[in-house]
């Protein structure tokens, strides 16, 4: 492996396509657990619960929602599978992958997508998890309100430096590298496990242990549950399809190809129909004990009347935080900056830009403006499906999982990726209309009822247009070449 390296940076002696980080993986250490821990890592957070309450509170019983989540994460599985054998495979990342759809300059098209997505999210979502130290340091030490109350670029003092805290303790494991990432998601992803069964048994105490799965706050009709199940299984599948995107920057790392399968079903429709449960039962047991429906955990661990229960639990929802944040919204960004320029920018330093961008775009801005967060990342996130649409297509259908590794770090026009002038058109002349559908679907609000549904159609028609574009343009080829033999 260490010769095709050395191979593969003679390719690319401009270092436009190169380095050891863009690199097949040399490396390959993650096991079953690994990939378990990355999802316990993703899905053991407060947005997973708050999702699953979510449900609840439209109208579905307990038993619709675990439906809903058993459905999504049926597909999310078998999608995960697929995006997951791309990077076993080669051992390449993300934006090296999409070179072979895209070509070798095309890349950067659906990378720089994705790492604009991830950088805002990450902005956000620490944004969000110190507000959890915030409300910690208040209730320790009640003098510090005079920080809050304090301002500057639309943040609290206080809030600034809780900030600054999580935002150095995030950096500190990514620029490490992809091991460190590793060894953080082995204990980060379990841990708030703990908090989450402590809190339902007491809110099962609270309800005399008797939480009825079946009671709703809005009773629907059968055609409205059904419609609220399908509805919930696809925004869950769309709220994970970023990791879709971008799961080879995992597996890439993976033992074998069964270490990938099998961590995924322990990690997904296991791990994840399993803190549903506990999410739904403990947002039921509110409802009982509390007689409303609350649907923020950390709102629940509030109302523990034991300071240092809340305090350990404050502490281990921010780990949760922290571990969903570097699985969904970091690593990928490193990767995807490198790709951009490979010589200069490598892994560790596409994170520090990362870090840098997500700090510099004042998330707790971005956050409190409804227009941002719904229309620009909701509008970028509708482009997801038709991008791994895309690539799963030339990945699977076409090309059927035959990769000329070398070629794509090779500049030249006859690498196999070159296209035109580095361009893969007819990928581009795809993606732009079918975007653009899944964009009107997610955000026009007459087509709401439909919404849910905007990432599945744009993986669907993009790698359905997709194949037709390139299956036709290879058949025009062989006629050309015929007609010349002739």
């Amino acid at each position: 492996m260490e010769r095709q390296h050395q191979h593969l940076a003679e390719l690319d002696p401009t270092g436009r396509l190169y380095n050891e980080d863009l690199a097949p993986a040399i490396e390959r250490k993650w096991t079953a657990y690994s990939f378990f821990a990355v999802w316990m890592s993703a899905i053991h957070n407060i947005g997973t619960y708050t999702f699953v309450a979510g449900l609840f509170v439209l109208g579905l019983t307990g038993w619709q929602v675990l439906a809903a989540i058993l459905i999504g994460t049926a597909i999310l599985f078998f999608g995960m599978n697929w995006a997951g054998r791309m990077g076993q495979q080669t051992g390449i990342p993300f934006p090296v992958m999409a070179r072979i759809s895209f070509g070798i300059w095309g890349a950067n098209v659906p990378a720089l997508i994705r790492a604009v997505i991830a950088i805002c999210w990450y902005g956000i979502q620490t944004y969000l998890a110190s507000t959890a130290v915030v409300v910690l340091l208040l209730r320790i030490n009640p003098g510090l309100q005079h920080w809050q109350d304090q301002s500057l670029l639309g943040l609290s003092y206080l809030g600034w430096v809780c900030f600054v805290f999580l935002w150095v303790m995030q950096l500190i494991v990514i620029t490490r590298g992809m091991e460190a990432v590793r060894k953080f998601q082995d204990w980060a992803g379990p841990i708030v496990w703990i908090v989450m069964l402590v809190m339902a048994l007491w809110l099962f105490a609270m309800a005399d242990w008797h939480i009825p799965m079946s009671l709703s706050v809005h009773p629907l009709s059968s055609s409205d549950a059904l419609q609220g199940v399908l509805t919930g299984a696809f925004l869950l599948v769309s709220t994970y399809a970023t990791m879709l995107l971008n799961y080879c920057d995992f597996t890439r790392f993976a033992k074998s190809e069964r270490a990938v399968i099998v961590g995924n079903f322990w990690g997904i429709p296991i791990n994840f129909a399993a803190f549903a449960a506990i999410s739904i039962t403990m947002t039921i047991g509110t409802v009982v004990v509390f007689g409303k429906a609350i649907t923020d955990p950390a709102l629940i661990l509030a109302k523990v009347p034991n300071t240092f229960v809340l305090v350990v639990g404050a502490l281990m929802f921010i780990v949760a935080t922290i571990g969903v944040n570097v699985v969904l919204n970091f690593v990928s960004p490193a990767y995807d900056l490198a790709n951009v320029w490979p010589k200069r920018i490598t892994f560790r330093r596409g994170g520090i830009i990362s870090a840098v961008l997500a700090l510099v775009v004042m998330p707790w801005n971005l956050y409190s403006n409804p227009v941002v967060v719904n229309y620009f990342l909701g509008g970028l996130g509708a482009f997801l499906g038709p991008l791994f649409g895309i690539m799963a297509a030339d990945y699977f259908l076409i090309r059927h999982g035959v990769v000329n590794i070398n070629d794509l770090y090779r500049s030249d026009e006859r690498g196999e990726y070159f296209y035109r002038n580095g361009l893969n058109t007819r990928a581009l002349a795809v993606f732009v209309p079918t975007a653009a559908v899944t964009v009107v679907i997610a955000l026009l609000p007459a087509l709401s009822a439909i919404a849910a549904f905007a990432w599945p159609i744009g993986f669907v028609a993009g790698g359905m247009v997709y194949f037709l574009a390139m299956n036709g343009a290879a058949r025009r080829a062989i006629t050309d070449a015929e007609s010349t033999a002739n």
